[in-house]
């Protein structure tokens, strides 16, 4: 499946909520919904001006939606669904690889210390359509880019 409007993205992160829970601290469950929003806003505090690294922790929630049942496949198929409309990056950053990344390391490091960190975190992350302008931002970006090359 491959992402062509923010407002598809959009649906499929509503269709995260309580769609088959993420696990949690202590082996609770967490809703993936809003492990999103908390791994998307833990990021935006470390890094405020990287909303290409916000989104992909935001985005990757949707990876069990797109291949339930296949634990392995999820980063992979959430970056296939959002490269055509946010980027190399956010979809490198998202399958946990790939070029364009710039500081990779860190930045997959940050990504996956924010992931574990919303595991636990009990504070209120906002709401979706709160980055409903961020990802917009993003897609009208990537396709100048991809307009150019």
């Amino acid at each position: 499946m491959e992402l062509r409007s923010v407002e598809e993205l959009m649906d499929l992160l509503y269709a995260c909520r309580g769609a088959g829970d993420a696990p949690g601290l202590g082996g609770g469950r967490t809703d993936p919904h809003h492990h999103a929003l908390r791994t998307a806003a833990l990021l935006r505090r470390s890094r405020p001006a990287d909303k290409e690294l916000q989104v992909a922790g935001l985005v990757q929630a949707i990876g069990p939606l797109l291949s339930p049942g296949d634990r392995t496949a999820h980063a992979d198929r959430a970056a296939r669904a959002v490269h055509f409309l946010l980027g190399e990056r956010v979809a490198g950053l998202v399958r946990g690889s790939g070029p364009g990344l710039g500081p990779a390391d860190d930045d997959l490091l940050r990504l996956r210390q924010a992931d574990e960190e919303a595991r636990s975190a009990g504070f209120d992350a906002g709401v979706l359509e709160d980055w409903r302008t961020v990802l917009e931002l993003l897609a009208a970006r990537n396709a100048r880019l991809g307009a150019v090359d």
